[in-house]
């Protein structure tokens, strides 16, 4: 199962780039959570969840982004920033993959 997701985020960190965007890191993992791609969008840091699902069955995969998978990603990516010592802008982005098509949303939730 993590071979899935590890090439997943791959994929995703593919699209980014081709978007124009810098990957700083894949699988960033604290006691307090995991973020699966830190990349920049010119001046803001975004910090990336990556869902895939081979069918919509149980759901489309943005729907997988938890409330309680959301906190986690805010926790990891405050200690990220404290980490290293960055200032600016911050941006949450989830990147859905519903069977093969690729999904980026831009802002999926907030850091507050």
């Amino acid at each position: 199962m993590r071979l899935k997701g590890f090439f997943w985020e791959k994929v995703s960190g593919i699209y980014l780039f081709l978007k124009g965007y810098s990957i700083l890191r894949f699988n960033y993992r604290t006691r307090l959570g995991e973020i699966d791609i830190i990349c920049k969008d010119r001046d803001t840091t975004v910090f990336v969840e990556v869902k895939y699902r081979k069918n919509d069955k149980f759901g489309s995969a943005e729907e997988f982004v938890t409330e309680g998978k959301r906190k986690k990603i805010i926790k990891a990516a405050r200690q990220y920033i404290s980490e290293k010592k960055l200032e600016g802008n911050f941006r949450f982005d989830v990147v859905a993959i519903n069977r093969f098509k690729i999904k980026h949303i831009k802002n999926a939730f907030e850091g507050e």
